[in-house]
């Protein structure tokens, strides 16, 4: 494989352009600001829900092998398409291929996936995750909507203790059954019977219970839900007002993705030097005003921040 997985930002705009690119078609992603079965269900048909979480590096597996929750259904990992996470910072285009590729035919996926999904049917989980990992198609677009950072080399970063380290997972109904597609399972886990029309009454108890396991100060999760490209609607109910709303939607999902390829170093760099340039023409004794108040608004903020309890280095790792 040439080249490594850069992290990707949990956002909609990034995770609906990124399957576009993949050639997908019909299909976006929201975002749920509330874990409310009837708020899901208005955005029906909703395909599956991406679950971002801290990971718990410090939790133990249960003794008897099983899952915190639900259970391990070994023989459906030959049925459908689950992979075995085998790189770093892959989960988050991991699990929207999990519910993607799990809905080809509810979905038009592409021709590239679709020939993917063919070639590796017959893998197991762990092969599936390598070839994965090797498609130099679904590597480059995933790379493609990676923040720019001329500092950090994501493919050397490495987690330590210390870290909050974030990881993707997939939430699905297959077959009449609610599955939880996560890369660094063994096995896919179901949680019990569920027909795609019962799928946001069905997933939103046991995204509960997830977030349950973490103390009630832990509030850092992120859910995305991958639906029919809501233009679709507004075009069927001849809403023109949501079909304009969603056409600037996705035009500011356009600009944003944009910003993110960009490194704005160099132009900052040239803005600073010439700011510097106009007060040193002030004089001397202008200039080193100006750089002293400078770092006292820098150390206030500093110190606000701190009062709000929020940190100064924001760098999150994603194991995913």
């Amino acid at each position: 494989m040439s080249g490594g997985w850069n992290t990707i930002e949990s956002d909609a705009g990034v995770f609906t352009f990124l399957l576009d690119n993949l050639g997908a078609k019909d299909v976006q992603f929201e975002e749920l600001i509330a874990l409310d079965a009837d708020y899901l269900r208005q955005l029906s048909p909703v395909y599956g829900v991406i679950f971002l979480f801290k990971y718990p590096t410090g939790e133990k597996p249960n003794a008897d092998g099983t899952p915190k929750d639900g259970q391990y259904d070994y023989a459906a990992a030959e049925s459908l398409f689950f992979a075995a996470q085998t790189i770093q910072n892959a989960c988050a285009t991991q699990a929207l291929l999990s519910v993607l590729l799990n809905k080809d035919g509810d979905v038009d996926v592409g021709t590239q996936l679709r020939e993917f999904k063919e070639f590796t049917a017959g893998f197991p989980a762990e092969f599936r995750g390598e070839a994965l990992s090797n498609s130099e198609l679904i590597r480059d677009v995933h790379n493609s909507f990676a923040r720019s950072s001329p500092f950090v080399d994501e493919t050397q970063r490495t987690a330590t203790d210390d870290d909050d380290v974030y990881h993707f997972i997939a939430y699905t109904p297959i077959n009449g059954i609610l599955y939880e597609l996560d890369g660094l399972q063994p096995a896919p886990i179901a949680h019990g019977a569920s027909t795609f029309e019962e799928f946001p009454e069905k997933v939103i108890p046991v995204l509960q219970r997830r977030i349950g396991r973490y103390p009630a100060h832990e509030i850092r999760f992120n859910l995305l839900a991958m639906v029919r490209d809501l233009r679709i609607r507004a075009r069927e109910i001849g809403d023109q007002e949501m079909l304009m709303r969603e056409e600037m939607k996705r035009n500011d999902w356009q600009f944003e993705n944009a910003l993110r390829r960009h490194n704005f170093v160099g132009f900052a760099g040239e803005v600073l030097k010439c700011v510097i340039a106009e007060k040193l023409k002030e004089g001397p004794d202008a200039y080193a005003k100006w750089v002293d108040d400078a770092k006292k608004k820098t150390k206030q903020r500093s110190e606000d921040q701190q009062k709000k309890g929020i940190s100064a280095d924001e760098d999150q790792e994603m194991l995913g």
